[in-house]
């Protein structure tokens, strides 16, 4: 599944309190799904990592009352069982923990309590965890645990991921060397030694790296050390071509007359870069440079500014663009 139909799949099931594990390779976003549906559903989030807890740590320590018997006092970092809110209990990394810890999930997922502790109404557990073929560290889940969870997998998808990007403040660049190269989103290779290599979230790493403007002559191992040497290498090449782009204020401001770039990789760079500025005072702008591109990046242009603003689609300029390629969009 997509990220987005994880999402809102999500709501679903954490409305009727329904524990879920979400499945997928290093680096696809599963912790950034799980925070993301506590600030849309304005939940609280406990984020634990399974991984770093004994056997006894879920259960808590014991003390002695006054008449002499003992009692257990739970963890401060579980929720507190009088506790009225609603959250998400968010169990990370579930399956890289020893089956002990594991094991000691099974009432907490299934029957919500843990000893004497009984988790809150309002929460939900959810857990996720790479896969056993991953090069992670991962233990087999024993049947018993799993069968008390739904199971989603997690994929990447360009598209989606775009969608998330504008709304993070990607870097352009990266949005649009990631449109001509689409396999590097998620270059993943369990087989291979490397330690660095590209994912949703080291775009994300290389992004900020980008707004941090590293010095010229580190960029080539810090971004190797971020994405892998391949991916790496072909950005810089990338962002050598987007330097050398037009600027989006002289397209905007003459469209007829700014250069239209000749190779693929800088058509899909001015295409990222225009579209960003899609507003209803640029859109005939855009619309009048969209056609003097050639024919597939125009539509590119016009679709990733509908994406920008959809209300541009009622533009009187759109109404003309669209005329003039409607053998393209039949």
């Amino acid at each position: 599944m997509i990220p987005s139909q994880i999402s809102s799949v999500l709501a679903t099931l954490i409305a009727i309190r329904q524990p879920v594990f979400l499945w997928g390779p290093p680096g696809v976003g599963k912790s950034q799904l799980v925070a993301e549906a506590a600030r849309a559903l304005h939940l609280h989030l406990v984020d634990i990592r399974a991984v770093l807890l004994d056997p006894v740590d879920l259960r808590g320590l014991p003390r002695i009352r006054e008449d002499g018997r003992a009692i257990w006092c739970p963890p401060s970092f579980l929720p507190d069982a009088k506790d009225k809110s609603s959250g998400l209990l968010f169990l990370d990394e579930l399956n890289a923990a020893p089956p002990l810890v594991q094991a000691a999930c099974y009432q907490l997922i299934l029957d919500r309590r843990i000893g004497e502790y009984c988790l809150p109404e309002g929460w939900t557990v959810i857990a996720a965890g790479n896969g056993e073929g991953d090069r992670s560290v991962t233990h087999r889940m024993p049947t018993a645990l799993a069968n008390r969870m739904v199971h989603l997998t997690c994929d990447v998808d360009l598209d989606d991921w775009l969608v998330w990007a504008h709304g993070a403040n990607i870097r352009a660049e990266v949005c649009a060397f990631l449109k001509y190269r689409p396999k590097l989103l998620h270059d993943f290779d369990p087989g291979s030694k490397a330690k660095a290599f590209a994912s949703p979230r080291s775009w994300e790493f290389l992004s900020r790296i980008l707004d941090a403007e590293p010095c010229e002559d580190a960029m080539e191992e810090v971004f190797a050390g971020t994405v892998g040497p391949g991916a790496a290498a072909e950005f810089l090449g990338f962002l050598h071509i987007w330097r050398q782009l037009p600027s989006v204020e002289d397209v905007l401001s003459s469209p007829q007359q700014a250069v239209v770039p000749e190779e693929p990789a800088a058509c899909y760079a001015i295409c990222e870069a225009l579209a960003l500025k899609a507003c209803d005072a640029t859109f005939e702008a855009l619309a009048s440079y969209a056609g003097r591109l050639p024919t597939e990046f125009g539509v590119l242009l016009m679709r990733d500014a509908l994406a920008v603003d959809a209300s541009l689609s009622a533009h009187p300029a759109f109404a003309v663009w669209a005329e003039a390629n409607a053998h393209v969009l039949v």
